[in-house]
């Protein structure tokens, strides 16, 4: 057998840090939030899941097409807009 010198340390740093992906950010929307706030947190990476609290189509106007336009996803379900950023799919294959 030949011998090798395995540094665990060194090599432990050459890893690539994993990407933690984002987070679930729960909240209201209500209007009192600013459109901008939102599409802020799809850029990080972050997926919505907001309870509606008034018309959707009005209180989502604000920021519904720059999430599309980024490549982000939107889906109302059950009272709530879910919304997704861009490379994370909603999957509702299991809703009828």
């Amino acid at each position: 057998m030949s011998d090798f010198d395995l540094d665990l340390q060194t090599a432990e740093g050459e890893l690539d840090d994993p990407e933690t992906g984002g987070q679930v950010v729960l909240g209201v929307l209500d209007g009192e939030t600013q459109p901008e706030t939102w599409i802020d947190h799809v850029r990080r990476d972050n997926v919505l899941v907001l309870d509606v609290d008034g018309d959707l189509n009005e209180l989502a106007a604000g920021f519904a097409r720059e999430i599309r336009d980024l490549g982000g996803e939107l889906m109302h379900f059950r009272g709530f807009l879910i919304v997704s950023p861009p490379g994370r799919e909603i999957d509702a294959d299991r809703i009828g």
